[in-house]
């Protein structure tokens, strides 16, 4: 039996606009990175752009930890002295914030120096 069909087919909707992303080769660039996110996902990995360091400060990376420790601990020393100094010639309510920024950094120069302690007592 042969049923007769138009073709194309006729229809009374409009036609199909056109959609850039919906090119051939777009569409093929996004199934490729969808099949390698859940099949193979060490293609992606090596896709991924390593994060740069920063171009004004940088430390060394062949300093040993015990020196950046003792680096940070001097540091915040200093920050603390300065906080203190800055607290006692300005007027409330700003010297309660500065005298906590200086009580802040104060803990923290006591916990690097706890780690720096713990790194020189031999276990």
């Amino acid at each position: 039996m042969f049923k007769v069909t138009p073709n194309p087919p006729e229809t009374d909707a409009d036609p199909i606009p056109y959609d850039p992303a919906l090119e051939p080769q777009k569409i093929k660039e996004a199934t490729n990175r969808a099949i390698n996110f859940y099949l193979n996902p060490e293609t992606l990995k090596t896709s991924i752009p390593s994060r740069k360091t920063g171009r004004i400060f940088l430390i060394d990376p062949t300093v040993d930890e015990e020196t950046l420790l003792v680096e940070a601990c001097e540091t915040l020393a200093a920050a603390g002295e300065m906080a203190r100094d800055i607290g006692g010639n300005i007027e409330s309510p700003q010297r309660r914030s500065m005298l906590i920024l200086q009580q802040v950094i104060m803990l923290s120069e006591l916990i690097v120096n706890r780690v720096l302690d713990a790194r020189r007592t031999p276990s």
